[in-house]
């Protein structure tokens, strides 16, 4: 008796579309995503470089500073609502280091927000904080919708609101 060995069969969809071609289109699909992701992300460090006059590094701790302490300055609503629209690379910044339960921060002054920058830069001290504070303001502004934009703003004390460029 011969046996033949069995024959795999490639399941295809209504549409023809076999589930291998799926997952190497998701592939593709992802990789391309990602990779502009990162563009994005990279984009909107260069627009700060080149706001500020400052390197690429320098703008990006500051992208991270600024965003850091607006995500803990912000009610977690609020915060929540600014994260989805931000680019997906972007986004894991804001959050990274996140710890939910000691935000938002209660001591919501100007002060304590340029303090908390200027502390993050305290081997590269800043000459204008309120300057750099807001250009990162400027760059959210050139990149969120104006509606958003106009709730986080509101949500901010006046004197921090003040650095936000207004319409």
């Amino acid at each position: 008796m011969h046996h033949q060995a069995p024959v795999r069969t490639t399941r295809h969809r209504r549409d023809g579309v076999s589930a291998q071609s799926r997952r190497c289109d998701m592939r593709r699909t992802s990789i391309v995503n990602f990779t502009q992701a990162a563009q994005q992300a990279q984009q909107w460090v260069n627009e700060l470089a080149d706001d500020l006059n400052w390197d690429e590094r320098r703008a990006y701790h500051l992208l991270r500073c600024v965003l850091h302490a607006l995500r803990d300055w912000l009610s977690q609503e609020e915060m929540v609502d600014l994260s989805a629209q931000l680019p997906v690379l972007v986004r894991g910044l804001y959050f990274e280091g996140w710890k939910p339960l000691e935000t938002p921060v209660w001591e919501r002054k100007k002060g304590n927000f340029i303090e908390r920058v200027q502390n993050a830069f305290s081997d590269d001290l800043l000459n204008d904080p309120d300057a750099a504070v807001a250009a990162v303001f400027r760059l959210l502004d050139r990149h969120i919708s104006h509606g958003e934009i106009v709730h986080v703003r509101n949500s901010m004390k006046k004197s921090l609101r003040e650095l936000w460029p207004v319409d």
